[in-house]
């Protein structure tokens, strides 16, 4: 198992910042704003030829009446019960606080590993004041910058020293599914709800999710990746500097993903951002299973599935061969189901058919229907086959490819899902010259 590096403090101390450079990347958002990581983030960082995970927390605060700070302390505490080593983070800017004092008492109590850093010491003038931090009694400490890397080397040196390379693993090659969706439509729920825990924050304001969450499943014998995103909501409506790049990281969960699991919130019905979510997978080229969640607060009869269904697959043509799922997170209703349809609609998004089986079929669809006629030239379709590419991409090779319209195209992909099982999945198909 790869070791776990969780970064704690308290708020607006770099923690994020430093995350970043460790995985360099810059997937957790870095913002003046203090408390702007209200969930974990995980990340995978390499030093010497070693791989762990680093964990980037919020800011913890004490004695908060403030919804979200407490249940902030709530993760970060989760994060200290995951974490082989703690990296505990103070700023020589502010000096030592008392929130820092009551950090480091929860921290010795854990009998964790505990590696006290001293951040934002960017000049020599900061140094001598590196040494307040000592009346903490947590050992070493390491003055460090992490927004120009000063320091960080040797603290890195001091987080893997204890790692062996044998106990380094790669990530798993298993199946990624995004949670997408409008703001509050129940994403982390979703996610607490199969996980039986509160593993991300859940609160009635939307747009508490802010990063990209993700989590490893492994129940009910299945094994894959669950991110859960932040909400989307229309560029319009993107008016702070947070929420556009909540959106960037729920287009890169999007685009890093195998299925896309769509929630849509019943008690609202399909708005036009639903669809340009869902838009937004099918031109990544996604899988995709909708799930019309929060089902449990509707008043139904006996039609109200099928007219729900009926709407939804009408603005979602042409592409409406779509696993539709009714689902409550809160009372767990089909969430089995849900499961299952994911990894089918990943397995048909994975599959390949073979060249003779695919030509056999085609080719026989072809010959009853033929492409029209364009300026009195007759269109020649020879052979077909599947390239191998990620999504279900098909190419047809002919004599006047330019000559093929949209609809002769929508003819063909219709056959290929009447023959072939790719229920959730989008088809690409390309005429080539023969």
């Amino acid at each position: 198992m790869a070791k776990i590096v969780a970064i704690v403090g308290r708020p607006n101390v770099g923690k994020s910042t430093l995350f970043n450079r460790f995985t360099e990347s810059r997937n957790a958002i870095v913002h003046e704003t203090s408390g702007v990581t209200r969930d974990r983030h995980y990340g995978k960082s390499i030093w010497n030829g070693i791989e762990f995970t680093v964990i980037d927390t919020g800011g913890y605060v004490d004695n908060s009446e403030d919804v979200f700070e407490e249940e902030i302390n709530r993760q970060v505490r989760f994060s200290i019960e995951e974490a082989d080593i703690i990296i505990f983070l103070v700023d020589v800017h502010s000096g030592l606080t008392d929130l820092d004092l009551s950090m480091a008492t929860i921290l010795r109590k854990s009998g964790k590993k505990v590696i006290l850093a001293v951040n934002k010491v960017d000049t020599n003038d900061n140094r001598p004041y590196v040494h307040d931090f000592h009346s903490l009694g947590l050992g070493e400490l390491f003055p460090i910058s992490s927004s120009n890397g000063s320091g960080t080397g040797d603290l890195l040196d001091k987080v893997v020293e204890s790692f062996s390379v044998e106990e380094e693993v790669e990530e798993p090659d298993i199946p990624r599914f995004a949670i997408v969706g409008r703001p509050n439509v129940g994403k982390s729920s979703l996610i607490n709800s199969l996980f039986g825990e509160e593993r991300n924050i859940v609160t009635p304001l939307p747009g508490t999710t802010r990063d990209s969450i993700n989590t490893r499943f492994t129940k009910y014998n299945h094994d894959f990746f669950l991110i859960d995103t932040a909400g989307l909501r229309k560029k319009g409506k993107v008016t702070d500097d947070l929420e556009f790049y909540s959106v960037l990281r729920s287009v890169r969960a999007i685009e890093n993903s195998d299925v896309c699991l769509l929630l849509i919130d019943a008690t609202r019905g399909v708005e036009g951002q639903d669809i340009n979510i869902f838009r937004l997978a099918e031109r990544n080229h996604k899988g995709v299973v909708i799930l019309v969640n929060k089902w449990d607060l509707i008043e139904k009869d006996n039609h109200s599935t099928k007219l729900f269904e009926t709407a939804i697959r009408k603005k979602i043509e042409p592409f409406d061969d779509v696993p539709i799922i009714f689902t409550s997170a809160i009372t767990k209703q089909r969430l089995h189901k849900v499961l299952d349809v994911a990894m089918e609609v990943y397995k048909n998004r994975m599959q390949k058919i073979s060249t003779s089986v695919l030509n056999k079929v085609m080719l026989e669809a072809i010959e009853a229907v033929h492409p029209p006629a364009v300026k009195g030239k007759f269109i020649k379709i020879k052979f077909v086959t599947q390239l191998p590419t990620h999504a279900p991409t098909f190419a047809f090779f002919c004599n006047l490819p330019q000559y093929i319209k949209d609809p002769y195209r929508r003819y063909l992909e219709n056959q290929i899902r009447k023959n072939f099982n790719f229920t959730g999945v989008p088809i690409l198909i390309f005429f080539r010259k023969k």
